[in-house]
């Protein structure tokens, strides 16, 4: 799996699931599916795709216990569980790349999170949110040329691009115009 076109490929292991004998899937095509929704940060898709995979094929894989206990990880915004589990484990040539692109999608939101919402953060706060040692986290922070002050990194705050506001009546022609479309 060198293709990094995830979305193509979710939707490729979908259409397999769906069209899997005795509508039960092979364990990879589940470990993949649900590492590729995790990437995608689909985790409604995620929790819905563990909720349906059968019991006997949970416990005689425990990866899939692993991949799924990273999207509790996340489905609880708990940085420090998620790192703990993708980096402590062992992974599968089924799902290493798909995991190795979490990673480094996980990292960084955090990094793109830290640069929001601090003003100043603590080097090893900001290792355990990133899933490294405060060492690492002070090297990046001179990396992306953030200032540091002995254990205390000081973020440049990243300006966010809002979106083009619509306002409520344009959004209503369009829904009508939608509507009315479907209608005829």
């Amino acid at each position: 799996m060198v293709n990094e076109n995830w979305d193509q490929i979710a939707e490729d292991l979908e259409k397999q699931e769906l069209q899997a004998q005795g509508g039960v899937s092979s364990p990879q095509l589940y470990g993949q599916l649900l590492a590729i929704y995790l990437y995608q940060n689909d985790l409604c898709n995620a929790k819905f795709l563990w909720k349906r995979i059968p019991n006997n094929i949970k416990t005689q894989n425990p990866e899939l216990g692993n991949i799924w206990a990273v999207g509790k990880a996340m489905w609880l915004r708990d940085a420090v569980e998620i790192h703990k589990t993708l980096n402590n484990t062992h992974w599968s040539d089924n799902v290493s790349s798909i995991i190795k692109a979490l990673k480094d999608r996980i990292k960084e939101r955090g990094i793109r999170l830290i640069g929001r919402a601090y003003s100043s953060i603590n080097a090893d706060v900001m290792g355990s949110l990133l899933g490294m040692s405060s060492i690492e986290a002070v090297a990046l922070a001179k990396e992306k040329d953030w200032q540091i002050d002995g254990t205390s990194i000081k973020p440049k705050q990243i300006s966010q691009i809002s979106p083009p506001l619509t306002s409520t009546e344009h959004q209503l022609h369009k829904l009508t115009s939608f509507v009315s479309f479907l209608e005829n």
